[in-house]
């Protein structure tokens, strides 16, 4: 009875084995992040994007300016005003702080959206054209290699970034 028990484990062993081998997935990898970074959608969004941060960040820089300049004056004038309007000039200044800092935040805002706006077009086109690469090259998985990204660093395995990259046209 001991030898049949072991008989049908052994048998039970090389079963599951071979099924396991039979139902092995493709897996290959990509490095997602540097496909964008090569396709010319992004890198015109991205300089969009740097243009609209450099005219917030110039406009900003002017309120600040603007506010030096006042608040230069105030403190010149300070001596010559009365105790009331040194006062009602400290809250107007106060108040311009606040201003340029809500400016600031809604700015941020701002650039986070149209980020968003620009880059989920650019991110679903990659994530099409990976799938289909995939589909046609008979690969049941794709792991993100780029790091930070939760993927897997792989030393091994398909790189799909030149079939990827020819399908774009890059």
């Amino acid at each position: 009875m001991k030898q049949f028990t072991k008989a049908l484990v052994a048998i039970a062993l090389i079963l599951g084995t071979t099924i396991a081998v039979q139902a092995q997935s493709k897996v290959a990898h990509i490095h997602t992040q540097n496909l964008v970074d090569a396709m010319p959608e992004y890198k015109a969004a991205q300089s969009e994007i740097q243009k609209l941060e450099a005219s917030y960040g110039a406009e900003v820089n002017n309120m600040v300016e603007e506010l030096n300049k006042t608040r230069e004056r105030y403190n010149r004038e300070a001596e010559t005003q009365t105790d009331e309007e040194n006062q009602r000039r400290i809250i107007e200044v106060q108040d311009t702080q606040a201003s340029i800092q809500k400016y600031q935040q809604g700015a941020y805002q701002k650039l986070q959206e149209k980020n968003q706006e620009l880059l989920t077009p650019i991110l679903e086109k990659a994530r099409t054209a990976i799938q289909k690469v995939a589909r046609e090259k008979g690969y049941d998985f794709v792991l993100d290699s780029t790091p930070g990204a939760g993927g897997i660093i792989m030393a091994d395995g398909y790189d799909l970034m030149p079939d990827v990259k020819s399908s774009l046209g890059i």
